[in-house]
């Protein structure tokens, strides 16, 4: 009987090893929706260790763990524009982490770190630029833009989409881009101009290359990768440009939450992500940012930005939750209230 009894503890003791040892990790992904789903249900078939998994847009995303700052049920979060990412960190939301394999990574990931004092991570990169759709303008007998100066043609009054600042990392992005661009004033008479050819401003920031796509609405305002996607994947009739003037990028984040209740699995699964295998999910997803692990050769349906006149984006200073709350304040009160 005491044999019997010892070997049940024994047995339940195991168990419970094991399920210390894949847990369950859970996250927030930002990124394409298929990539988020693709990159968890690979890491489980890998590591046993389960991912619940939600895709909120960066600055829901944002919202959310500052609402769990007392009680954290988020364990890492990734993808999605950095800005967000740097404000969760001013604000003490995350836990610092320097990845051993950080000579694996691009030089503008390992910044990321540098930047941050550890916090973000450099997950992916791609640029902002306009998408249209082929057939629809053809059909408006309407020209596609190239340049930020073109958008404000009366012409394309309710044909243009873009997203939201104060919901959608891509928008901030946008913003921030043409404040450094123009210079805070210009750049907000732009945008009010812009305004009366907006047909909506949608939560998220990736869904204007569907919408082209679709041809639910003529142009998209976003990053280039989703526009590329539409067209050579999805053969739909988009094509993408980056703006003549310079245009704002991203650099993707990643980061492990401050508090939170199975960091070991979470810091495997942050591990994966930045792995070679986990950095090729994004292709295989059909989502076509640059990766940011330089050990393979990265699916040549990714755009390049050899050509693009990309501005010197200042991630520090664009990244303060006070400047970001900031310029989405001053976009609703000045730009979103008017009428079109």
């Amino acid at each position: 009987m005491l044999k019997r009894t010892l070997a049940i503890a024994a047995l339940f003791a195991a168990l419970g090893t094991a399920h210390a040892q894949t847990g369950t990790v859970s996250a927030i992904c930002s990124t394409d929706q298929a990539w988020c789903e693709l990159a968890a249900q690979e890491f489980t078939r890998t590591t046993g260790i389960k991912v619940l998994q939600t895709r909120k847009a960066t600055g829901e995303a944002l919202a959310q763990i500052r609402a769990e700052a007392s009680n954290p049920k988020t364990d890492i979060w990734w993808g999605g524009t950095g800005d967000p990412f740097y404000q969760a960190a001013e604000t003490g939301l995350l836990d610092p982490y320097r990845p051993e394999y950080l000579n694996d990574l691009h030089g503008w990931a390992v910044r990321q770190y540098a930047m941050s004092q550890n916090y973000v991570g450099g997950f992916y990169t791609s640029a902002i630029g306009f998408g249209w759709n082929e057939d629809l303008l053809k059909k408006k007998k309407l020209r596609a833009p190239k340049c930020w100066k073109d958008l404000l043609d009366p012409r394309y009054k309710g044909d243009i989409e873009t997203s939201h600042p104060a919901s959608s990392g891509t928008a901030y992005t946008i913003l921030a881009g043409l404040v450094q661009l123009m210079g805070e004033d210009q750049a907000f008479d732009y945008l009010k101009k812009l305004h009366k050819n907006v047909t909506q401003y949608t939560r998220s920031g990736t869904a204007q290359a569907r919408s082209v796509a679709k041809g639910e609405v003529a142009i998209g305002v976003s990053f280039i990768f989703g526009f590329e996607n539409e067209r050579i994947t999805n053969k739909f009739p988009v094509y993408s440009a980056a703006p003549c003037e310079g245009t704002s990028y991203e650099i993707g984040g990643i980061a492990l939450i401050k508090g939170s209740r199975n960091r070991e699995g979470a810091r495997r699964y942050y591990d994966w992500l930045m792995s070679k295998e986990g950095q090729q999910i994004g292709a295989r997803a059909n989502s076509l940012q640059t990766p940011a692990n330089k050990t393979f050769a990265p699916d040549p349906r990714i755009p390049k930005t050899d050509d693009v006149r990309l501005i010197k984006y200042d991630f520090e200073k664009y990244g303060r939750a006070a400047e970001r709350k900031r310029l989405v304040d001053r976009w609703v009160r000045e730009v979103e209230s008017q009428p079109r």
